[in-house]
């Protein structure tokens, strides 16, 4: 009596899937993509502000994922082993553009006792009815501050503060040490309190 339950399979796990994937099984790779391509494309969209290139990017990512998933070995998440895919597509697009900001102004291996985990990256608009045209130009303000920032910086900012990631989720999905990602979020953050001065100094 528990046949209908098992043929929708709503809580095959990922696991699985990617297990079918492994073996061929294009169905259980669109699964993935149905269960992650929301959030592959907000980040992506978040990285390079423009609709139809957030798309194509994303499509592009999954796509290299399908043609490497024999090389997945379950030792993260499909999602972080994806969002590091994605983030190493969007991050070369970004530099072949050569994104306005890319200066060089920082320096990844910066004495860590200087970083403090708790310093606020943005300001952070009330969501009072009458500050709503306010926080319509602050939303503008910060996303243009994002847009001046490396794609390497802007990614972690990013990570951190719209994912909610961990240090560590975030150098597993770039590949880098913990220590890197710290010296990059605080040199982002460096970086956005100089060209959003005028909005700290009103807050």
């Amino acid at each position: 009596m528990h046949t209908e339950a098992t043929v929708a399979q709503p809580d095959v796990s990922e696991l699985d899937l990617v297990k079918r994937c492994q073996a061929g099984e294009t169905e259980a790779f669109d699964e993935l993509v149905t269960r992650y391509r929301t959030r592959i494309f907000g980040m992506v969209y978040n990285m390079v502000h423009n609709e139809q290139d957030a798309w194509d990017l994303a499509q592009d990512s999954f796509v290299k994922a399908w043609k490497s998933i024999r090389r997945f070995r379950g030792k993260s998440s499909f999602y972080t082993w994806m969002y590091r895919i994605v983030m190493n597509v969007t991050i070369d697009w970004l530099r072949k553009k050569q994104i306005k900001g890319a200066g060089t102004e920082f320096d990844d291996a910066v004495q860590l006792k200087e970083i403090d985990p708790a310093s606020r990256t943005v300001p952070k608009a009330e969501e009072l009815p009458y500050e709503r045209m306010e926080r319509s130009e602050l939303r503008a303000k910060i996303d243009n501050a994002i847009k001046q920032l490396t794609p390497e910086h802007r990614a972690v900012i990013l990570m951190k503060e719209t994912e909610g990631m961990q240090y560590h989720e975030i150098a597993e999905s770039l590949g880098c040490s913990i220590g890197t990602v710290m010296s990059r979020l605080f040199y982002a953050r460096k970086r956005l309190q100089s060209l959003l001065k005028d909005v700290y100094e009103n807050i």
